[in-house]
């Protein structure tokens, strides 16, 4: 079983910065990050893949979110910059050990973190 670990959340000003991290057990080369609004469904944000890099599934986080990989700590990275009240919500990095394709759904996801809460508030 993947194991997932999340951390980087927290309270951040409007316009301020954050970066999630997210550790696995073992090597995946699909990983995607979603997250949950408050009163909202859960939504897909991006997704990483080994030789294609970033897939943005959202207009509203491009130039604002990256994603990055560290392979020899089997860790993704989601840098948020320009952070908006709107970007709060638990966000969630998945795995799939399967495949290379980017998918929305979460139900395409093997294995799923814990979620980290990220607020942005005065």
């Amino acid at each position: 079983q993947v194991q997932l670990v999340e951390s980087g959340g927290g309270l951040v000003q409007p316009g301020g910065s954050l970066r999630l991290s997210c550790a696995a057990s073992e090597f995946t080369n699909n990983i995607a990050w979603f997250r949950q609004a408050p009163g909202k469904e859960r939504e897909g944000i991006l997704c990483i893949r080994s030789k294609i890099g970033t897939t943005y599934l959202v207009d509203s986080v491009k130039g604002r979110f990256t994603a990055s990989r560290d392979n020899a700590k089997s860790t993704v990275y989601l840098q948020m910059n320009s952070l908006k009240p709107e970007d709060t919500a638990v966000y969630y990095c998945a795995a799939r050990t399967v495949g290379s394709l980017c998918w929305a759904a979460e139900t395409m996801y093997n294995y799923w973190g814990q979620g980290t809460q990220v607020t942005v508030s005065s």
